[in-house]
């Protein structure tokens, strides 16, 4: 057994849950990078996606009820949809590419979108279609390179939700994701027994994550809540931009 790899694993998997838990999978793009450091990112992608499933059921069981339905029903058909073209079109898209594209749309976002004291509350938000636009692309990036996250904060922030909704809201919609990308992955063979035995072996570190996350969650004002998610969405930019650029030098 490969202990290091085991460790970059658990490690990767309880960040993930303390961002799901209590930041709306905020640092949760760091899992396959880490993992992928003693194996291929396919074999960390496929790794990960179960215990995600896991995970996206004790989060939505820590934050029941809390979510904003309006925003569900906009959400998570637009983002199938998204799932499903990935799964049709995986092998027509360059993934260092579309990780340049969506880290370049993160970064600009939050640049132009930083909150400024008292504004947050009062910021536009984006239309019906262009809001299912950006769900659509957050399915679609998240099937194909594992960067759902980026185009869907894009919209999520700017619905005015409070933090706790917004939390909810997003887990539920990554909930509904995640496991439609099962069947793809499976069919692509992307899922064997052995992956998924090994994914769900860390279930419990799993849970105590999400326990943190949620736990940090209701200690941080709101104000700072939502910096932090500005900052983490102009991070993730930045590493999917390295990380495209890194693949293509």
């Amino acid at each position: 057994m490969d202990w290091f790899l085991i460790s970059l694993i658990g490690i990767a998997v309880f960040i993930t849950g303390i961002s799901k838990g209590g930041f709306s999978g905020a640092f949760g793009i760091l899992a396959v990078p880490l993992i992928s450091l003693q194996t291929s990112p396919t074999l960390a992608a496929a790794i990960m996606l179960p215990i995600l499933c896991i995970m996206d059921i004790f989060t939505v069981q820590k934050f029941w009820r809390k979510w904003n339905t309006e925003q569900l029903l906009k959400c998570i058909p637009a983002a199938i949809v998204g799932v499903i073209i990935g799964g049709l079109t995986a092998s027509w898209f360059s993934i260092e590419w579309l990780k340049i594209m969506v880290g370049i749309i993160a970064v600009g976002f939050t640049l132009n979108s930083w909150p400024r004291k008292n504004t947050r509350t009062t910021r536009k938000p984006l239309s019906a279609v262009v809001g299912r636009l950006w769900c659509c692309l957050g399915g679609f990036t998240s099937f194909i390179a594992h960067a759902g996250g980026p185009p869907m904060s894009v919209y999520l922030l700017r619905t005015n939700l409070d933090k706790t909704q917004y939390v909810a809201t997003a887990a539920v919609i990554f909930t509904a994701i995640n496991y439609v990308k099962l069947i793809p992955y499976g069919m692509l063979g992307q899922l064997n027994t052995d992956n998924i035995l090994l994914s769900l072996s860390f279930t419990p570190i799993a849970f105590l994550g999400v326990q943190l996350g949620a736990w940090l969650h209701y200690k941080i004002s709101t104000e700072w809540f939502f910096k932090a998610m500005y900052s983490c969405l102009f991070l993730t930019g930045l590493k999917l931009i390295w990380d495209g650029t890194s693949a293509l030098s």
